[in-house]
């Protein structure tokens, strides 16, 4: 039920920030659907590529550390937290896509698997520099220096 929740509060979510409104939401643990005035790719996919529980986590302790300075006692705590909760997100977001699901079909499967993986991508490539403190500019340049090379190679071997 906790999985079925955040994935149909993503779509919410998602649909919030692009003007949309939710008519209805249901969520229960054989499963939940969204009823919304908008729909995108990227609200149907949202919940496949956003870590919403790891996303509140770091809301709350960016919040907490604002008010009660969190960072000087409790970082390796925030930092194992995460750690499961981008954790749950993975693993759930990986079982469930071994099942047939509406948000997939609708937007046709390779469309959604490559907007899912640039999307987990995205989301790991902003991250890790914005909680550790490292440069975001550099790390994208070691990004697409990294899939350049890649591409290359594949070119090579062809």
């Amino acid at each position: 039920w906790i999985y079925v929740f955040g994935h149909e509060l993503t779509h919410v979510v998602w649909t919030w920030i692009f003007g949309g409104r939710v008519k209805r939401f249901q969520a229960a643990s054989h499963g939940g659907h969204v009823i919304t005035t908008k729909t995108n790719f990227i609200i149907a996919l949202a919940p496949y590529f956003f870590p919403l529980y790891a996303v509140l986590l770091v809301a709350v302790f960016f919040i907490g550390d604002l008010f009660w300075q969190w960072r000087r006692g409790y970082l390796t705590w925030f930092y194992l937290l995460l750690g499961a909760a981008y954790a749950f997100h993975v693993t759930l977001t990986w079982e469930i896509l071994k099942t047939r699901q509406t948000d997939i079909t609708s937007q046709g499967r390779l469309f959604s698997a490559v907007i899912i993986f640039l999307g987990n991508a995205m989301v790991l490539v902003i991250a890790i520099p914005l909680l550790t403190g490292l440069d975001l500019f550099h790390t994208l340049g070691l990004w697409l220096d990294c899939n350049h090379r890649i591409l290359h190679r594949v070119a090579n071997m062809l």
